[in-house]
């Protein structure tokens, strides 16, 4: 049943981006003019406000639309990286101290999430604080390995310490690779909307590999747990 309700919500997904993509064509429904019309009212005003408090929610979404900002001349490169990296520590501070003082009910609550906290324990075990940065980069895993670490005896101040680093190397790197290659990614943003089919396919196939490589992932770190 579980794994029925996670392809139906996969497939809700996929049709909800379909939706996007398809109302881009449409005469009578722009969210190109949409997104640009809020951006221009409110990204110079509050765009540092909504980059912190979405870097704490969310991924590199976020990111690239300040890398975009910043490469419009709407928002100052190194302020963006420091506020990104700010609530990206923020936010992965919150996750360890819900693990750290809430462990038994994380183990209530979550206990759908039982694989991931045990990869989550293994990868810790294996790299030791350098997961501490490669989490980051690892889809599904963003919320539940600060947590597990949260779970272990691991110290709060060295976690604190190496959090803060890989989330300003983390926005760093995001932003300025979209400041730097803005013009491209905007070019890419105007060939989807003309061939907005062929942008869909590349979506769902990079969303599709993205998921298939973290699952595969997971049962290969659980496979070698169990062979020791």
């Amino acid at each position: 049943m579980k794994k029925w309700c996670k392809i139906f919500i996969f497939l809700i997904l996929i049709a909800l981006i379909a939706y996007i993509i398809y109302g881009l064509i449409q005469n009578d429904f722009s969210l190109e003019a949409f997104i640009i019309n809020i951006w221009n009212q409110h990204v110079e005003k509050w765009g540092y406000v909504i980059l912190f408090f979405w870097s704490i929610l969310e991924g590199e979404l976020g990111l690239i639309f300040a890398g975009l900002a910043v490469h419009d001349g709407k928002m100052h490169l190194a302020l963006a990286i420091f506020i990104a990296g700010l609530g990206g520590f923020v936010g992965d501070q919150i996750y360890f101290y819900i693990g750290r003082y809430n462990k038994k009910y994380i183990q209530k609550k979550l206990h759908t999430q039982r694989r991931k906290f045990a990869v989550g324990h293994l990868l810790l075990q294996k790299f030791g604080w350098p997961i501490i940065f490669i989490q980051r980069y690892m889809y599904g895993f963003r919320t539940i390995i600060p947590m597990s670490i949260g779970i272990t005896r691991y110290s709060a101040k060295k976690f604190a310490f190496i959090n803060l680093l890989s989330a300003w190397i983390w926005a760093s790197i995001t932003i300025l690779l979209t400041w730097y290659f803005g013009s491209l990614i905007q070019d890419f943003l105007f060939w989807a909307k003309k061939h907005w089919y062929l942008a869909l396919i590349l979506i769902l196939a990079f969303l599709s590999l993205l998921f298939f490589s973290f699952k595969q992932m997971e049962k290969t770190i659980l496979k070698e747990r169990k062979k020791q």
